[in-house]
């Protein structure tokens, strides 16, 4: 997406209540909408049918709410990139609120090859809505990641394949009740806290609560998942994507 002139920028959004039912294209055709309301000068690409350089982060699945999600867009002229939260989010739809907008250096890696760790917060309950006990669940959880291997059927190209997920998985949490106040699940079902990779390959939350269902014996439904960070990992740190290639963070670094 990067020239090498413009005025590249990088958006974090949150993705809340029902607009979660809408599919990544149609946040895509949503922010490109805000952006012509809002008059951004954007950069186009070259060919018969143009089309604005904008490219999202890692796709949320259709369902899951996100409190950290990432777009970039390229612009052809400098724009006062801490009035753009508020001016975009008067132009999206109710539940896509931008948080946070910085200027990117000029020709930062994409965020698709970027971000390395995802965080997602997941309510569980039984096939019927029933919340789980916590010792059952605590008990499903410790035999998994104890394991050699967490295998998962994955269907690609009409064939079936078993992979295994472990080394995608950082961690799982079970929290305590208190311990996401953001997150509350309309009821008693215990939270996880699944901190994922995103490469060599990933694992997505269905997944990984599928290959605990099978570990643990027992039906596992995803009542409410949401996705709380994203990270850039480098050089042993884990950055937050506005802060990892922001312009003005570059020039306060060499400077010092």
């Amino acid at each position: 997406m990067r020239g090498d002139s413009g005025f590249p920028v990088r958006v974090r959004f949150t993705k809340h209540g029902k607009v979660r039912f809408i599919s990544h294209r149609d946040v895509a055709r949503n922010f490109e909408r805000a952006f012509r309301i809002e008059q951004l000068p954007l950069a186009f690409s070259e060919g018969f049918s143009p089309r604005p350089k904008v490219s999202f982060g890692l796709a949320l699945s259709v369902g899951y709410e996100s409190n950290a999600e990432y777009l970039d867009v390229e612009l052809t002229e400098p724009v006062d990139v801490e009035a753009l939260p508020d001016a975009l989010t008067a132009a999206l739809p109710e539940g896509i609120d931008v948080t946070g907008t910085c200027r990117l250096l000029d020709r930062a890696p994409a965020l698709q090859e970027s971000v390395s760790t995802v965080q997602f917060l997941v309510a569980v309950t039984d096939a019927q809505g029933t919340p789980l006990a916590r010792e059952v669940l605590a008990t499903t959880v410790n035999q998994a990641l104890s394991g050699d291997s967490l295998v998962v059927t994955r269907t690609r190209k009409g064939r079936e394949s078993d992979d295994d997920i472990l080394p995608a998985i950082r961690s799982i949490v079970l929290l305590d009740a208190t311990a996401a106040p953001e997150f509350d699940t309309a009821g008693d079902a215990p939270v996880l806290e699944f901190t994922l990779a995103t490469q060599p390959r990933g694992a997505r939350p269905r997944e990984v609560l599928d290959a605990l269902a099978q570990v643990g014996g027992i039906e596992l439904h995803d009542r409410r998942v949401l996705r709380t960070h994203q990270w850039i990992e480098r050089g042993g740190a884990r950055l937050e994507p506005l802060a990892a290639d922001a312009f003005t963070l570059a020039l306060e670094a060499r400077a010092s």
